[in-house]
């Protein structure tokens, strides 16, 4: 819960007597664990000794911490739930929360969670990400990913696909029953039909017109599901990469 570890002080170097490198590769950390061990009570005062010591002067401060950490994700940010913008108060089927549920907390975690500067977008950060190449820090020039995205910039160019589908594309998708001419035929049998009848009823007075209607509806309804089924399953998929 502290910022800065006493352990990685200066004064921890002086008392472990060999200074802790700031960066190093996984050789050079054990190397200098090696030879820092070499005076055994020296190091365990500054590597375990110090954070012991820490931990207990903190403890007071790290407890009010963690209860209004607790208290914030289980009443504000509600991490431990999945929430969606769907109308409160109404009937939703499972398959309708579930897809709602993810993709808004999607564009949550975009619009909130990614938002580390105050100057710069969620959106803009993950663009930014999305550029990232392989270059000789990560790859020598002659294997065959150098230039190429990086797995994060991957995974960040298919999560921009997918909250600019559901954000953008999804809300612009036509109502199959006004595309069909689904919609209009009702309206006309409406005004049509005697107070005996049903007027939804595709009876001898729609005929096949009417049948073709209905028929062009159901597809553009299961090409719209089987859309956002696939979209679901994309996001599942990088759901490993969404984390902040």
């Amino acid at each position: 819960m502290t910022r800065n570890y006493w352990s990685c002080s200066a004064f921890a170097d002086w008392l472990r007597g060999k200074p802790k490198p700031s960066a190093g590769t996984a050789q050079e950390w054990k190397a200098w664990k090696k030879t820092a061990k070499i005076k055994k009570m020296r190091y365990w005062l500054a590597e375990d000794g110090l954070d012991y010591l820490q931990n207990f002067i903190y403890s007071p401060l790290d407890l009010i911490k963690n209860i209004r950490c607790y208290a914030r994700n289980r009443l504000i940010s509600k991490t431990h739930a999945l929430t969606s913008n769907l109308k409160r108060g109404q009937w939703y089927d499972f398959d309708t929360r579930v897809l709602h549920a993810l993709f808004d907390e999607l564009v949550h975690f975009i619009e909130v969670e990614q938002v580390w500067n105050p100057s710069e977008t969620g959106l803009a950060h993950l663009e930014r990400s999305a550029s990232l190449r392989n270059d000789e820090d990560w790859v020598d020039k002659n294997d065959p990913s150098f230039g190429k995205p990086t797995p994060q910039a991957l995974a960040a160019q298919e999560t921009i696909v997918l909250y600019k589908w559901w954000k953008e594309e999804r809300p612009k998708r036509p109502d199959p029953m006004d595309a069909s001419g689904w919609s209009s035929y009702c309206d006309a049998r409406r005004q049509t039909a005697t107070s005996q009848e049903d007027p939804f009823w595709i009876d001898e007075a729609g005929g096949e017109d009417a049948q073709k209607l209905v028929e062009l509806c159901h597809q553009m309804e299961q090409e719209q599901e089987e859309e956002d089924t696939e979209m679901l399953i994309r996001l599942i998929k990088i759901r490993g990469s969404l984390w902040t």
